[in-house]
């Protein structure tokens, strides 16, 4: 999320806030402008929540993990499948649409010859929301993850995690390594052991009566963030309560599969990368050059780089 220049709020928009409308200002219109993340534009009919609308329209699946409702969507290969299919665990506040599919993260991957795979983290999107923060340990968000493998009956695959979703995925990693052949971090650095999860006073952002009533950068920033999506603050104060552990720096030396970790230049969420990478027994970082932790999601450097990655990788078996 990008502080807006207008009213320090943020909006899942990637434009500048200078002569478009952006998702936190209340009277943003049908046809704001975007970034695809490679310098190209585009303009998005519709506002609001659009992964609900997307995922009405294609057909969003559901399924139980131990009793909770989460929904999903599963996309074959294009062309020839590698078969490597990939996992893709979106941020806070985020869910499967803004993270994945508006950046063309889904096209991108599909073009690659990979099946993918995406999901809304409980609490997000069409998945069920819970008000119990602990019903949002990293640990049992990556139980959904695994368990979302099994329906599917994927034995093995690439997961990439961005921000919340990459602490879920380490969490993963760290749990079930013989699941994962390869393993992307993104929007999240050496903040995954030194800092626990994202900035304090998040959850009061999202319990605050209206945006107008904060004045915190970061807590106006998340907030709109949280409304341009629509998302049910409450559950999301809950999960921003439930799912602030740092992991020990032993716990992330024990991580096995092979790790990129990539973080933005202008990240003052995440994090360096290049602390968390010397920590691991097989990762390195990437840095993505200008990018802060909004507008690194779809950014051309970071899908180079996580295919590059992903192409070195030795093929499942």
């Amino acid at each position: 999320m990008r502080a807006c220049a207008r009213g320090g709020g943020s909006c899942y928009s990637e434009t500048p806030p200078t002569k478009t409308a952006c998702a936190c200002d209340s009277k943003a219109r049908p046809g704001l402008e975007r970034d695809r993340g490679d310098g190209r534009r585009f303009v998005e009919k519709k506002t609001g929540a659009p992964s609900v609308q997307e995922g009405k329209r294609l057909g969003m699946q559901e399924f139980s993990s131990d009793g909770v409702r989460i929904a999903y969507l599963d996309f074959p290969a294009e062309g020839e499948d590698r078969g490597q299919p990939i996992l893709l665990i979106h941020g806070f506040a985020s869910n499967h649409g803004v993270n994945w599919l508006f950046p063309q993260w889904v096209k991108t991957l599909t073009r690659a010859g990979r099946r993918t795979v995406v999901f809304d983290n409980r609490g997000h999107g069409r998945s069920e929301k819970l008000y119990d923060p602990e019903a949002y340990r990293p640990q049992i968000m990556a139980d959904d993850a695994a368990r979302l493998l099994d329906h599917l009956g994927i034995a093995r695959a690439d997961v990439m995690g961005y921000s919340m979703g990459a602490r879920v995925a380490a969490h993963l990693a760290l749990a079930a390594p013989e699941r994962i052949r390869g393993l992307i971090l993104a929007g999240l650095g050496v903040h995954l052991i030194d800092e626990d999860g994202l900035p304090s006073g998040v959850a009061e952002a999202m319990e605050a009566e209206s945006l107008e009533d904060l004045v915190d950068p970061k807590q106006r920033m998340f907030r709109a963030f949280a409304d341009s999506t629509r998302s049910d603050r409450r559950a999301l104060a809950a999960c921003i309560r439930g799912s602030r552990q740092a992991m020990a720096a032993r716990e992330i030396a024990a991580i096995t599969p092979p790790t990129l970790i990539c973080v933005g230049s202008e990240d003052d969420v995440a994090g360096d990368p290049a602390p968390l990478a010397a920590l691991m027994r097989n990762a390195r970082a990437l840095t993505i050059p200008g990018r802060d932790h909004n507008r690194a999601v779809g950014d051309k450097v970071y899908k180079e780089g996580a295919l590059a990655f992903l192409d070195g990788l030795k093929p499942v078996v």
